[in-house]
């Protein structure tokens, strides 16, 4: 029974791991499958916990600080009771107390390193959702390279295909006796390099989805996506005008509001620092009692009757004063200021970094669009000179070689058709993911 078990067990994952591979896997589920198992995420994820911990601590320092105390000694030796008496002394002390102290004022230093923790939780949310932005941008682009890949791979296949019955029918017109030979050989040759670029393209496509494998950090054994049909974009896919992008992303963008936090950070750090020159006020009280024997004397009481009569309570307020702290509060201060002024010149810095992106994003759609426009009309030109010379080919007026020129300038049209719908596409994207937009290929 144990055997069948086992083996039932070891069935159940070697079938859940095929279906895994077998799974074609769509852009939304790349997405969330990146997002809920991507190491980085993670760890700042595990940051979030780790500012929940200093959040709890902050809150304890608001708190009185509680220790208690037992000890017990023994004395052995010689003692003087009067001069040149001796006797052998053994005493026995037995100490108990509870303390307990509260700061009253330091400053607000408690205060402020409250807000700060706080800050640096939603400082670190913050992060964590830029990161998750990053990493469903890359995504999408690595899943729309698998698309182009594919698309490429199909129009290689197409142009391979198109060459095995073209050198069927030149076998044809040989045999006919309408064209020479040597221009078998020709589209022998045609076909092996057309071959020869199928490889390429399946290569090509193989390593894109390895790409997006690794991204997704899952096995590439059985990967693959689900293919979309990216429709040929039109211009409406631009946007008219970058200010309504530029303004959105100002307002709402992590990068900007992270930078926001790190000046109310660095201005609590230069309030920490300032709590140094103020004074410090402690409160503290304790309880204690004692027991003590020693084989000196004979009535003493009892060890509990001790405890009871020697019960005794203190009660201190201490006020502690900076005076001269060896320039440490002064060298602090300017310190915190310096980093205040870095964290603002980092806003304008991100500000610019972010515009800057932004206005770069936006003019490459613009000529994306126009790259893809002309790509359409190349490639209408190319497809009619392409049949073009078909037909001058079988008549016999053009050789093989103006043929084969004709056919790669059409098959290089394609290609470029194919980069720049794709090029395009992914910019609008870019602008999309500037606007908050969730990215999809709908």
């Amino acid at each position: 029974m144990k055997k069948i078990k086992n083996s039932f067990i070891v069935s159940i994952f070697f079938v859940s791991a095929l279906c895994f591979s077998q799974k074609k896997w769509t852009l939304q589920e790349c997405v969330t499958y990146a997002l809920e198992n991507n190491i980085t995420i993670k760890k700042a994820e595990n940051t979030l916990l780790t500012n929940d911990q200093d959040i709890i601590a902050a809150k304890g320092g608001f708190l009185p600080s509680v220790s208690g105390s037992a000890s017990h000694g023994i004395s052995l030796g010689q003692s003087q009771l009067f001069e040149g008496s001796f006797v052998n002394r053994t005493s026995n002390s037995t100490n108990f107390g509870v303390r307990v102290s509260e700061n009253v004022f330091n400053g607000f230093r408690n205060t402020y390193l409250y807000k700060q923790s706080q800050l640096n939780l939603e400082t670190s949310q913050l992060e964590l959702n830029r990161i998750k932005d990053d990493i469903s941008l890359n995504v999408a682009n690595s899943y729309l390279n698998v698309l182009f890949n594919k698309e490429q791979l199909e129009t290689a296949k197409a142009q391979y295909d198109f060459s095995k019955k073209q050198l069927q029918q030149v076998n044809d017109l040989v045999d006919s006796g309408k064209q020479p030979r040597v221009n078998i050989y020709d589209a022998e040759a045609t076909l092996a390099n057309d071959e020869q670029a199928v490889t390429i393209a399946q290569n090509n496509y193989t390593l894109s989805l390895l790409s997006l494998s690794q991204l997704l950090q899952v096995p590439f054994e059985g990967f693959d996506v689900s293919i979309i049909e990216v429709d040929s974009p039109s211009e409406a896919l631009l946007y008219n005008d970058v200010t309504p992008i530029l303004k959105y992303a100002l307002e709402n963008r992590n990068e900007i509001k992270i930078a926001e936090k790190n000046i109310e950070n660095s201005e609590l750090s230069t309030k920490i620092s300032k709590s140094g020159y103020l004074p410090s006020v402690n409160f503290g009280y304790s309880f204690g009692t004692n027991v003590f024997f020693t084989n000196l004397s004979t009535n003493e009481d009892a060890f509990f009757r001790q405890l009871e009569d020697n019960k005794g309570h203190s009660f201190n307020l201490s006020v502690n004063i900076p005076i001269f702290s060896q320039f440490q509060n002064k060298t602090a201060v300017a310190k915190s200021k310096v980093r205040e002024e870095n964290a603002k010149l980092d806003l304008d810095q991100a500000k610019l970094s972010l515009e800057s992106n932004i206005q770069r994003a936006y003019t490459d759609a613009q000529a994306a669009f126009k790259t893809f426009e002309a790509a359409k009309k190349s490639l209408e030109s190319q497809k009619l000179s392409f049949e073009n010379s078909q037909e001058r080919f079988n008549i016999g007026a053009m050789n093989s070689f103006e043929l084969e020129q004709s056919r790669i300038r059409y098959i290089n049209a394609q290609s470029s058709l194919i980069n720049a719908k794709y090029d395009f596409v992914f910019k609008t994207k870019v602008l999309d993911f500037y606007m908050g937009k969730r990215i999809t290929l709908d």
